[in-house]
């Protein structure tokens, strides 16, 4: 039986009303907190006999501390840091300012050098990091200024009043698998707030909660998504310089498949490498995590790592639809930021200084809002203010990039080269999208012999040093969660995944998730002889199965708070 994971009714909670509650710690959530911060001292000073508080405004991070569940490449474009805190450089524990960049298109045994680097992935000026390190120093930036954050506490629900978001409830701790209290059972709080806003990434619980709630999609694009999977590795000295950039494109994917590769090089020989797949493919058996395998075993890519060593693993994935896809980011009571939203630049693979803009944004409007007698409706400048912004200059041109992939990658070439001249627009000004989901085929509809196959039969067991199979990446991921909880993977109808899935698509939960959390395993009473077994407590909480599953019968709500990927240096 899979139990959801959700508050148990009829308990009595304790209370806290908020003026503002902030559901996530990543860079989109701390910079609207700090942000927010900044523009009531900033009041304060100017206005001493009407003081504004800071005591009611909250921070909720899932995670053990700050960071933990935050990953990414990544490169930093430090426009919206130059913004929201002027001298950070200084300060910030950056890995390196980008010097080289390079460009490849790979085959699989040989490679062509780009002679010239594309616009969108000239990134001197910008910063290699660890996001994992940014986002903890940046939240004690945000506790210096006073604002409360809570680790450890997952948003459940939204609480709602009609057509108002007027707080959140966090998670229950303390419940079995059965659902059941514990000898140590805390119920949840209910966060009573004047203004809620969500930046809990990509694919957030509550926000997916939200869009279906109030069909903030209608007349929008479904959004796309990728899947990066990512390690971290130390090399011989030299290897790869810090602030080194190379990018692949090609092999080992197909030209029906969409994604690539980056390799960054940070300082102390430390190289950040990972491979993003779009979530979007045909062929049912393709795994992102032996993607990256396969990927490390190309000579190019195997010579740079060899007498190199695996620190670190973790998965994560990413908003592709680009503007069409956004839906609207505020309403009453509301409002919603970074990837939550699906601010991302898929053409420079770039979003974390879209994250931070869009909470400065939130932090804006947020604020003008508190002066207000009513600031839960008093939230719609937020949409004006971020197309007005440089998020609405830099998202406009590139509107329809991902889009046009989905005939294949040299169709895609072909778009992405019109819309350069075009100004976004291509052969049409909206290029409409199927979830990625929607594309994939059945089993009798792929080719036998395909190269995404290939790779399942070489890859998935790894040499244990240069490839790594599932489990071995993911105990250098840190995972670890309380065993005896809910599942927070919820099937609703198993049946299918037992006589359907397996024969259709051959179980592809099986491929698509990075973690091995889905198994089929051998029963005799089962229709085809094997039945879906869930490891929940493998989860790196990348969303990939509530995006990909091609029933889309599998939701991801959060853990008991705290549980999850420990990130730390990534």
């Amino acid at each position: 039986m899979i139990v959801f994971r959700k508050p148990l009714p009829g308990i009595e909670r304790p209370q806290m009303e908020a003026d503002v509650v902030i559901v996530g710690g990543g860079p989109a959530g701390l910079a609207c907190a700090l942000r927010l911060s900044q523009l009531i001292d900033d009041h304060n000073r100017r206005f001493p006999n009407q003081q504004i508080s800071k005591e009611n405004i909250y921070v909720l991070e899932k995670a053990r501390e700050l960071g933990q569940h935050c990953l990414s490449g990544a490169l930093l474009d430090p426009r919206a840091m130059n913004e929201l805190l002027p001298g950070w450089r200084d300060k910030a524990p950056i890995e390196a300012e980008v010097k080289k960049e390079s460009v490849y298109f790979l085959r699989e045994k040989s490679k062509f050098k780009l002679p010239i680097t594309p616009p969108p992935l000239r990134d001197h000026g910008n910063y290699a990091i660890s996001i994992n390190k940014f986002v903890k120093w940046l939240g004690e930036k945000v506790e210096a200024e006073g604002i409360t954050v809570f680790t450890g506490f997952a948003g459940a629900e939204l609480l709602l009043d009609d057509d108002s978001v007027v707080g959140v409830r966090t998670d229950d701790k303390g419940v079995d698998k059965e659902g059941n209290k514990k000898d140590n059972f805390e119920p949840g709080y209910d966060l009573k707030a004047k203004i809620t806003i969500l930046a809990e990434g990509t694919r957030g619980s509550l926000t997916k909660q939200l869009i279906s709630r109030f069909e903030l999609d209608k007349d929008r694009n479904p959004q796309t998504y990728g899947v990066g999977v990512k390690e971290l590795w130390e090399l011989p000295a030299g290897r790869i310089a810090p602030g080194e950039v190379i990018y692949t494109m090609g092999w080992p994917l197909t030209t029906k498949e969409y994604g690539g590769s980056w390799i960054y090089g940070f300082k102390g020989n430390i190289v950040s490498l990972g491979f993003v797949t779009g979530l979007d493919y045909p062929d049912p058996r393709l795994d992102p995590q032996t993607v990256l395998q396969s990927f490390k075993r190309h000579p190019f890519i195997a010579s740079l790592l060899e007498g190199g060593k695996l620190i670190r693993y973790g998965a994560k994935s990413l908003p592709y639809g680009g503007w069409w896809a956004i839906p609207p980011v505020s309403g009453n009571g509301w409002m919603i930021v970074g990837d939550s939203a699906g601010f991302l630049n898929s053409q420079r693979l770039k979003g974390i200084h879209l994250a931070i803009k869009s909470g400065m944004l939130a932090a804006e409007t947020a604020f003008e809002a508190m002066q207000t007698d009513a600031p839960a409706c008093a939230l719609g400048s937020f949409h004006r203010r971020v197309e007005s912004s440089w998020i609405g200059e830099e998202l406009w041109p590139v509107r329809n990039f991902h889009q046009g992939f989905e005939g294949g990658f040299w169709k895609g070439m072909f778009h992405a080269g019109l819309q350069q001249f075009t100004g976004g627009a291509g052969v049409r000004d909206r290029y409409h999208a199927q979830p990625g989901y929607a594309r994939m085929k059945k089993l009798n509809q792929v080719p036998a012999d395909s190269n995404c196959r290939k790779q399942l039969l070489d890859n998935a067991k790894g040499d244990g040093k240069l490839t790594f199979d599932k489990l071995t990446d993911l105990y250098h991921s840190g995972t670890k969660h309380e065993e005896d909880q809910p599942a927070h993977l919820v099937i609703h109808d198993t049946n299918i995944c037992n006589t359907r899935c397996i024969h259709e698509y051959g179980s592809p939960c099986q491929h698509f998730c990075p973690a091995n959390v889905y198994e089929m395993l051998e029963a005799t009473d089962a229709p085809q002889g094997k039945q879906i077994h869930l490891n929940p407590s493998n989860c790196v909480h990348c969303k990939t199965c509530d995006i990909m599953d091609p029933y889309q019968i599998i939701t991801w709500v959060p853990p008991e708070g705290g549980g999850g990927p420990n990130y730390d240096g990534m």
